[in-house]
C-alpha cells in the first residue's frame, strides 16, 4: 500500500524550450494535482487553445491519453499525480503540445512550499512575453513568422498579418488575463 504524502504546494516553472527570448510562466499548483488537470493549467497559463494533442515525458516514461492507434507504450495521466513525477526542487520533465509543431515545453519544480488550505490555487505569479499563435510552425515557424511581422517590405508581412487577424505583440504577457483564464480550474479548502 502507497504511503499518502503530505499535500504541499509547487512552484513551477514553464519554459518554451527553444524561444528565443525566453518564453515562460511561473505558477503555484497543489502537490497532488492529476497530470490531465496540470495539462489544462498549462494550456491556460501559457496561452494555448488545446485543440491538439498532448504528452508528458518524465524518465523515459510517456503520460498522456492512452490510444492503441498510435502504438506508442503512454500512461493514463488521469491516474498520474504530479508528486509521483517531480519530488525535489530541481527536478524537471517536459511536457510537449501539438506533435505537428513540437512545442516542447520545460516543466521545473522551483520551490516546494507549505500548503495553504485559504489559498487557491492554480494561480500564475509571473510570467514573460507572449504565447507564440496556435500552427505557426513550432519554435522555427515562430522565428519566421516574428521577421515578417517585423518587417513591412517582408513579402510574407500582410500574409501574416491576415492570418493573424491583426496585431501581434510578442512582448505582451497579460498575468490578470492569464489568471482570470485559470479561475475556473482553482480549488481551495476555505
Amino acid at each position: 500500500m502507497a504511503t499518502r504524502r503530505p499535500r504541499q504546494t509547487f512552484q513551477l516553472k514553464i519554459a518554451l524550450k527553444g524561444a528565443k527570448p525566453p518564453i515562460w510562466r511561473r505558477v503555484l499548483v497543489p502537490s497532488d494535482i492529476r497530470l490531465d488537470r496540470l495539462h489544462l493549467v498549462i494550456q491556460s497559463t501559457m496561452g494555448w487553445f488545446n485543440c491538439h494533442l498532448h504528452q508528458f515525458i518524465a524518465y523515459g516514461a510517456f503520460f498522456g491519453t492512452p490510444d492503441d492507434e498510435f502504438g506508442m507504450d503512454i500512461q493514463d495521466e488521469t491516474k498520474i499525480k504530479l508528486h509521483d513525477l517531480l519530488e525535489m526542487e530541481k527536478d524537471s520533465m517536459i511536457y510537449e503540445y501539438d506533435f505537428g509543431d513540437g512545442w516542447e515545453h520545460k516543466v521545473t519544480l522551483e520551490k516546494v512550499l507549505p500548503y495553504d488550505k485559504s489559498q487557491a490555487l492554480p494561480v500564475c505569479i509571473k510570467g514573460k512575453r507572449a504565447c507564440p499563435p496556435e500552427d505557426c510552425g513550432g519554435v522555427w515557424g515562430y522565428e519566421g513568422l516574428l521577421k515578417a511581422l517585423a518587417d513591412p517590405a517582408d513579402p510574407e508581412h500582410e500574409d501574416m498579418l491576415e492570418w493573424l487577424g491583426g496585431t501581434f505583440d510578442a512582448e505582451a504577457f497579460d498575468i490578470n488575463a492569464v489568471n482570470f483564464a485559470l479561475s475556473d480550474q482553482r480549488t481551495s479548502e476555505r
